[in-house]
């Protein structure tokens, strides 16, 4: 009997401190794409509550706010959050989700201003065109000149230091990066400079990245 409420107990405990892990990967107007503890992605709609007990308090295109375990949160898109025994924990990193072309794009800012990425291991720094840089006002014309290979053949380019790089809770300062004159590639590329100081790890179609450094 008293082994039986031995194991009750230690039972009771690991559900009292079992984790319910929430990203974020839709936002709409009054709606948001969840996936819960890695399951198929979810869409509740404000008011909803999921069948892990997840509520959908409020979304918009910016943010979703949540009640997970009787706590609130606030996440944008692709970010997530650990609710571990009703104390919400903010998952280090981010959480992104491939298109059905097998790629992975982001929302993040550079110095403050709102960018929207595609993870590219193939580059060797955060890489975007000249018209992208200007509206980051990003003075590369004060960078180190050279040139860049394009579909459209050799082209100038600028090797500039980015104050700050933000993906969802990771913030890295300092980042090389590089601008190709013109207006392509028509998005911030995240390439190795950046990737380099993150963690990946890939199941299925997710990819989480954490902060080494």
């Amino acid at each position: 009997m008293r082994y039986l409420l031995l194991l009750c107990l230690i039972s009771l405990h690991a559900l009292a401190s079992a984790d319910t892990r929430v990203n974020v990967v839709g936002l709409f107007s009054g709606k948001a794409l969840l996936v819960i503890n890695g399951g198929a992605p979810r869409t509740l709609a404000v008011g909803q509550t999921s069948p892990e007990g997840v509520k959908l308090l409020a979304a918009d295109s910016s943010q979703a706010v949540l009640e997970v375990e009787g706590k609130r949160k606030e996440l944008g898109m692709g970010q997530g959050a650990s609710v571990t025994g009703g104390a919400a924990v903010a998952a280090p990193g981010m959480t992104l989700y491939a298109n059905k072309d097998g790629h992975f794009f982001g929302d993040g800012s550079i110095n403050g201003k709102p960018i929207k990425f595609l993870l590219d291991t193939g580059a060797t720094s955060v890489a975007m065109g000249s018209a992208e840089a200007r509206r980051l006002g990003i003075d590369y014309v004060a960078g180190r000149e050279g040139s860049s290979s394009t579909a459209a053949g050799m082209v100038r380019a600028w090797s500039v230091t980015l104050n700050s790089v933000k993906l969802g809770g990771i913030t890295l300062n300092q980042v090389e990066g590089m601008v190709i004159d013109g207006d392509s590639p028509p998005m911030v590329l995240l390439g190795m400079s950046a990737l380099n100081r993150m963690e990946m790890k890939r199941e299925g179609i997710s990819m989480t990245l954490t902060k080494k450094y």
